[in-house]
């Protein structure tokens, strides 16, 4: 009889425990499908650890390291999940490959898993993409650029251009919100010349994608915006514009197919010989990653460098390095060097060991912790600038003498805005001609000759009638 209740009693026992188990792997499961994986993990991680030769069990909590943000742990679980042929193993297995920079073994996985896909006759057309940003990764790590990294800040990304200390000589940058003074969600920015004259900016078009636009500032009020062309502008979200004081050189970030995962940096030149941007190119590694990389500044006054990126940082947070700009590109020799030391390089994993000039390093430093403490200018505010000689600059009408140089000087105003509504509309039929195919651009060349001849003769113009103004403001004075 005391046998038979113990048993029931171990039977019970055993029952309750089978059930508290089962329930468990159940909620785990559960927030692993709802994306909770921090709270899944755990639970994963003791249920690999009693049958170590279990697939599934190797396969979640492998996914729950790599979603966390540790690819190191995940890479050995999911080797396992796909030794035991899981489903959607090598797929997962070759992310974490990118991820830890190991992009050989990527390509051999993505290539496996498109051989397993063809096999059952499914799509490999997401795989291929895969496949296609882990080559393109690869060739980027055999031309790791040499580049000096002084400093990095982990900062919120949300206000992380408040990070950027860069010269009142190089422009300025804003939160498309702040610019605009508008409201909601919006993360687009915006980049201002140096003169203040003109704005590159990402807003949303068509699809709700980001897409750069230009505005010129005709006397007080910015004109029409004008969107840059199809080879900036391609099939992903573009943002985070920035132009060099050459005004021609442009630097942005895409996450279109040409990226190798999230936003990479990309720099293109406009060609004002043929109205048109070149080809954009990749700025490469260590500025790129299988993250997000953007908001690539040259402060070429302080002879500073700065991007942002969120490679290894938690949701929320991101990266923003500093580094010495290079006047011409050097890069690492990938065949003579060990693979693992050319991946920190390229992830940028210690700074110090970009640090090959110590007194280079310390002289930019310098002008960083200068470039921190600097109190911008507050500029006094005025209706314009007009110099009528080397000792008088006049900034508002009341300034003039004269009334008859006044005169002259209102009708000289008139004539520049309808100036800059003119070098604005060739502007805009200058890109236009950029995208345009052989047929349309040979129907408009002829009115891009003639407003060009109207554009220089209105120069000319303005010249001749500054002169007058100054003359006629200065008999006075006399």
């Amino acid at each position: 009889m005391k046998i038979q209740k113990k048993y029931k009693l171990l039977l019970l026992i055993s029952l309750f425990a089978t059930a508290v188990s089962a329930q468990t792997i159940e909620q785990a499961r559960t927030l692993f499908s709802n994306g909770e994986y921090k709270k899944a993990a755990p639970v994963f991680l003791k249920y690999v650890k009693s049958q170590p030769a279990n697939g599934n069990y190797n396969y979640w909590y492998g996914v729950c390291c790599l979603k966390t943000g540790n690819p190191s742990e995940a890479v050995k679980y999911l080797e396992t999940a796909v030794q035991k042929r899981v489903t959607g193993g090598r797929l997962v297995l070759g992310e974490t490959y990118d991820q830890l920079y190991r992009f050989e073994d990527a390509v051999k996985c993505y290539e496996e898993y498109i051989d397993d896909l063809a096999k059952k006759k499914q799509s490999t057309a997401n795989a291929e993409k895969l496949l296609a940003k882990s080559k393109l990764s690869l060739r980027m790590l055999k031309g790791v650029e040499k580049v000096c990294v002084i400093d990095s800040f982990v900062v919120d990304k949300e206000g992380f251009l408040n990070a950027y200390k860069i010269s009142e000589e190089s422009g300025k940058l804003y939160a498309f919100n702040d610019f605009f003074e508008s409201e909601g969600v919006h993360p687009g920015t915006v980049y201002e010349t140096e003169l203040g004259n003109k704005i590159y900016y990402a807003d949303k078009g068509k699809g709700q994608k980001l897409y750069i636009y230009s505005q010129n500032k005709l006397q007080k009020d910015w004109g029409k915006e004008n969107m840059l062309p199809a080879n900036i502008n391609t099939g992903g979200d573009t943002n985070y514009p920035y132009v060099l004081t050459d005004g021609v050189t442009i630097y942005y970030a895409s996450n279109d197919e040409n990226s190798i995962g999230g936003y990479d940096i990309f720099v293109s030149r406009f060609n004002t010989g043929t109205g048109a941007y070149l080809s954009p190119e990749n700025v490469g590694m260590p500025f790129n990653s299988p993250f997000n990389d953007y908001m690539y500044v040259i402060d070429e006054y302080n002879n500073l460098g700065w991007f942002a990126s969120d490679r290894y940082q938690p949701t929320g947070k991101v990266c923003v390095y500093v580094f010495i700009p290079n006047s011409s590109k050097q890069t690492y020799n990938y065949e003579s060097m060990d693979q693992k030391e050319i991946a920190a390089l390229a992830k940028l994993s210690s700074i110090k060991k970009t640090w090959a000039d110590q007194q280079a390093v310390t002289d930019a430093h310098q002008r960083l912790t200068a470039a921190m403490n600097h109190v911008p200018e507050v500029k006094k505010q005025s209706d314009f600038s007009f110099v009528i000689d080397d000792n008088r600059t006049y900034h508002s009408l009341s300034d003039f003498k004269y009334a008859q140089a006044r005169d002259l000087f209102q009708r000289y105003q008139q004539k520049a805005k309808e100036y800059q509504q003119q070098v604005q509309k060739l502007d805009s039929m200058r890109q236009q001609y950029a995208a345009a195919h052989a047929q349309k651009k040979g129907q408009m060349n002829a009115a891009i000759l003639d407003l060009e001849k109207r554009v220089l003769q209105m120069s000319q113009e303005l010249e001749e009638d500054a002169i007058k103004v100054r003359n006629t403001e200065k008999q006075h004075l006399k």
